[in-house]
């Protein structure tokens, strides 16, 4: 049977909208040099990415629910909206505060785009087009993740950076707009005063700061110190509050009986440490290649783009294998992919080569191809079409926790490793000697090590053990990358298994009423 026009139309306005989220960090972070030459503030500038983390991963859960609640057109439109005026106001900046700041907007925007985008697609499709639709949008995201870099750098360097943001008004308003006319729905049979005010500022107090312990582990050797120890300890009283309350909330924000779901925990738990490993190497990896191995930006991004090749193609065919073998293989088969690929990164030294970089990286791409969409696909299937939302949200949310915590875990390893190497250099150098200066100046600002016009002025020698110490440190990092992804790997054993047939029943079972 023919799929009805309006059905296409709403599929063509989610892609396009996860299409601007998944865009949005590559791009700007290629634009941002340029930023800091027009607006200054070089020192507050990292906050432009983490401000965007905060508010979009705070927001996930909570788009997710009022979704469930007020329904998804409603509320798919005022996260588009909210997107699109941070997006004018970040191209309007005339500082680096209101850049962060109008990023936190947009953040919260971004949320509501790939939370409820992914939501519509499980509600629009039964389960075998759901499988090949979902499977073309993590390709969406891929390709997103690709250009952008290539887009952001054109627009800074021929046009202006400030249309690395005007850039999503077109398309964004374009994409509501094919919602909007695409996208019919029964008027919501809930109130809004049923929301769980009260929970939902406890979720977003204790994320926010679990996020800025973790952004700020994340920057320095130890996390011994007040600004790591006093964020994560207010957070997690936060949190526990957030869960206490929840428990006794007659609508609570975030149904904690979903977690009964053996499914919802497997797939919270698969996103929480694929999330980690997959953003591990995404940060790690190009600063390997640049400041180790010599190549360039551009060489750095050429050793990525099989890994986004990778998951591209293989979240496409994982959604269709997954009807035909059951989820748990498919989820097994991509955790050991992912771990043999830091296997294989663990080995990495100096002699390494572009072409081997490339071989190691994409059983990475192989291995999130295989996770992510399978387990996706599986919340959705075993859980009521009322909470629905709730559910995707939360395996998004989960995969970008893990994230944030992936990157400040190994950021703080090799933060440690680095400032350790370079301590012992300095004390093999000779007191009062241009190279014990210049081992002293980089003992105390770390991050010059990775700085190509730094390492210019370096004598040869320090520079050769400069690499020898960065290497050392990422060491430590892809490391770190392979224990998580063998602790995923003994975990998605514990996946129900099941197949096609046994996923749609589960369906037709959560879609009954009273279910």
């Amino acid at each position: 049977m023919a799929e009805p026009l309006q059905r296409k139309v709403v599929l063509a306005g989610v892609m396009l909208a996860i299409f601007l989220a998944a865009m949005e960090s590559t791009v700007v972070a290629t634009a941002m040099p340029t930023v800091i030459a027009s607006l200054g503030g070089i020192r507050i500038y990292s906050w432009v990415f983490s401000a965007f983390l905060l508010t979009s991963t705070i927001s996930m859960p909570l788009w997710g629910r009022l979704s469930d609640l007020l329904g998804r057109r409603p509320t798919y439109l005022a996260g588009v909206a909210i997107f699109l005026l941070g997006s004018g106001l970040s191209g309007l900046s005339q500082s680096m505060a209101q850049l962060i700041a109008f990023r936190a907007l947009q953040g919260l925007g971004a949320g509501s785009l790939i939370t409820i985008g992914m939501t519509l697609v499980g509600e629009l499709y039964g389960l075998e087009q759901r499988a090949r639709k979902q499977g073309y949008i993590s390709g969406v995201w891929g390709v997103a993740s690709l250009v952008g870099p290539a887009i952001g750098g054109f627009l800074a360097d021929h046009v202006s950076w400030r249309w690395v943001f005007y850039i999503n008004l077109p398309f964004g308003a374009l994409s509501a707009l094919a919602i909007a006319w695409g996208l019919s729905e029964p008027v919501a049979r809930r109130r809004a005063g049923s929301i769980d005010f009260l929970g939902a500022g406890l979720f977003a107090a204790g994320i926010a700061s679990l996020l800025v312990g973790l952004v700020e582990g994340g920057r320095v050797a130890s996390w011994l110190t007040p600004g790591v120890l006093g964020p994560l300890a207010v957070g997690a009283l936060f949190l526990v509050l957030f869960v206490l309350v929840e428990r006794r909330t007659a609508e609570p924000l975030i149904p904690l009986d979903l977690f009964k779901n053996p499914m919802v925990r497997a797939g919270a738990a698969t996103g929480f440490l694929s999330g980690m490993a997959m953003f591990g190497a995404i940060s790690f990896i190009p600063l390997y290649i640049q400041a180790v191995v010599g190549a360039t930006a551009t060489q750095a991004g050429f050793v990525l783009t099989p890994f986004v090749l990778g998951w591209v193609a293989f979240s496409i065919l994982s959604a269709r294998l997954v009807l035909r073998v059951g989820y748990r293989g498919v989820v097994v088969a991509g955790m050991a992919s992912l771990t043999l690929s830091f296997l294989l990164l663990s080995e990495w030294d100096q002699g390494l080569t572009r072409l081997g970089a490339v071989r190691d990286v994409i059983f990475a791409g192989f291995g999130m191809g295989m996770v992510m969409v399978p387990m996706l696909i599986a919340v959705q299937s075993a859980v009521p079409k009322r909470d629905l939302g709730i559910a995707t949200s939360t395996v998004q949310f989960f995969r970008t926790i893990g994230g944030a915590v992936g990157v400040a875990v190994m950021g703080a390893a090799m933060a440690h490793r680095l400032q350790t190497e370079l301590q012992a250099l300095l004390a093999a150098s000779a007191p009062g000697t241009r190279l014990a200066a210049q081992v002293r100046e980089l003992v105390a600002q770390p991050d010059l090590v990775v700085n190509p016009a730094t390492r210019e002025t370096l004598a040869p020698a320090l520079v050769a053990h400069v690499r020898l110490a960065l290497a050392d440190a990422l060491h430590g990092v892809f490391v770190v990358g392979l224990v998580v992804c063998v602790v995923a790997l003994a975990s998605s054993f514990l996946v129900p298994s099941g197949r096609a047939r046994d996923l749609a029943r589960a369906e037709e079972a959560a879609s009954t009423p009273g279910s």
